[in-house]
């Protein structure tokens, strides 16, 4: 298996296991990412994701180049379905996830391991970990939406410079940037990640999950749109325990200290 789930009461993580391939992804290691993505959407005991790679030198080489090379050379169609449809599907399944996901970079992350870091609404990494866009130096533009994500993230001038020269950026880069969260020395990579995902689970599953729909769908849209989303997104957790619950502790303090 080149992908393992390991849980921890409410928090589930997920290991690349492709070390001595630099954790790259190959068709069949991006179906069990998908499946496993599945498996947690439907168990609703799960709260939250971490998602990293085997190993300290890599979290993900990105695409495995010769599977790659074997698609393009079956042709546009073949490499549109076995490249492109399939990278887009797990980009978006991760950017739309209904509970968190927090990719903990254990070491470089290049092409689609930059993208996944992309699509994940939260990233740490450590200190040593490095990010880059190199698919220009083989021809083709980034293909599981690197090109339409970071420069939404970073801006567009930094965007480009990553995509159009392929160099590596350090992590205080990918920091600066806003490319992640935060970096840590890599022998508290995880336990960041463990403390980021607790002080998210402490709050109520459906205020977390209306809260990353409502900035996942409404963060590209026109104001009045995103306003729109958020008042649906709002509405939405109105009838649900968690609000009935978090007002009650609120007033009940509240009067204690009146």
């Amino acid at each position: 298996m080149t992908v393992h789930i390991d849980r921890n009461d409410h928090l589930i993580t997920i290991t690349i296991d492709r070390e001595r391939k630099l954790n790259a992804l190959d068709y069949p290691t991006i179906d069990a990412l998908l499946a496993a993505l599945d498996r947690i959407d439907s168990d609703d005991s799960a709260r939250a994701v971490i998602v990293t790679g085997a190993g300290r030198r890599a979290f993900s080489a990105g695409a495995d180049i010769p599977s790659v090379a074997a698609s393009i050379a079956g042709g546009t169609e073949r490499a549109l379905r076995e490249v492109v449809r399939r990278g887009h599907a797990l980009t978006r399944r991760i950017e739309e996830f209904p509970k968190p996901v927090i990719v903990a970079v254990n070491g470089l992350a290049y092409g689609g391991g930059c993208e996944i870091t992309e699509a994940a609404p939260l990233a740490i990494a450590a200190e040593h970990a490095t990010f880059a866009k190199p698919e220009i130096a083989l021809g083709f533009p980034p293909p599981f939406g690197g090109s339409q994500r970071l420069p939404r993230h970073v801006g567009r001038k930094r965007g480009l410079e990553m995509i159009l020269t392929g160099d590596p950026i350090p992590a205080a880069r990918a920091a600066d940037i806003g490319l992640v969260n935060a970096v840590v020395p890599a022998d508290d990579l995880l336990d960041a990640a463990r403390d980021l995902a607790a002080r998210i689970v402490r709050h109520a599953p459906t205020a977390v999950a209306a809260c990353l729909r409502a900035v996942t769908r409404g963060v590209n849209l026109p104001i009045d749109e995103g306003l729109a989303v958020e008042a649906v997104c709002f509405a939405g957790t109105v009838p649900t325990d968690g609000v009935r619950d978090g007002l009650r502790r609120f007033l009940g303090r509240s009067a204690a200290s009146a």
